[in-house]
């Protein structure tokens, strides 16, 4: 990867497949970032964090404190699980600085274009469904065209919620789904121009 003048490095374990045995030798991501900066140091190495808890975690506090050794094992950037209610990755974030916290976190925002995605969503990662998006997804769930629209408009809103906040980055969440990155892009994009030229650290999408 460094001969390929790759930098960057997502570290992450994996989602562990039902039935099949986990491997050994990396059981946690903060195990794979170790080793990593061990091996070479020159990497900068993201991670990933669940602003809702990781769903193998009991409980937010200790969540907090395994990401706490992730960032100690070498993670300088962390890219949020999705979520569907802002207000869940304030509380998160607050809960980061408060342990001491401090690399940039960036949220994941996945649009809701069709209804199957809700089910495999929450099941994948347990993400809470807000009352607000219920509402959309039951009022458009027989018409695939609206429901598209506004689940388009949902994460628009909340990303546009997000950078009045001051987040750090947008990662978008789109499954290989090219139109749905595009719209988004589209409907943002004169927006981060202007936030980029601001004088404050510019935000990344």
């Amino acid at each position: 990867m460094k001969e390929s003048n790759i930098r960057n490095i997502l570290a992450l374990r994996g989602d562990i497949t039902p039935g099949i045995p986990p491997k050994e030798d990396f059981k946690h991501a903060s195990d794979l970032a170790k080793f990593i900066k061990e091996t070479d140091p020159s990497f900068n190495l993201i991670g990933g964090c669940y602003p809702e808890c990781h769903p193998e975690c009991e409980n937010p506090d200790r969540d907090i404190e395994n990401l706490k050794i992730k960032i100690d094992s070498g993670v300088s950037h962390l890219i949020t699980q999705l979520f569907f209610d802002n207000r869940v990755f304030y509380e998160f974030r607050e809960r980061a600085v408060r342990a001491g916290i401090r690399v940039p976190i960036e949220a994941g925002i996945m649009p809701i274009v069709n209804k199957n995605q809700v089910e495999r969503t929450v099941t994948m990662c347990g993400a809470s469904v807000p009352p607000k998006m219920a509402r959309f997804i039951s009022k458009y769930s027989d018409d695939p065209v609206a429901l598209k629209d506004a689940g388009l408009f949902y994460a628009t809103e909340q990303i546009m919620d997000l950078i009045d906040n001051g987040v750090q980055g947008i990662h978008l969440y789109t499954m290989n789904n090219v139109e749905t990155a595009s719209r988004i892009s589209e409907n943002i994009q004169n927006i981060i121009a202007a936030e980029n030229q601001r004088p404050r650290e510019g935000i990344n999408v």
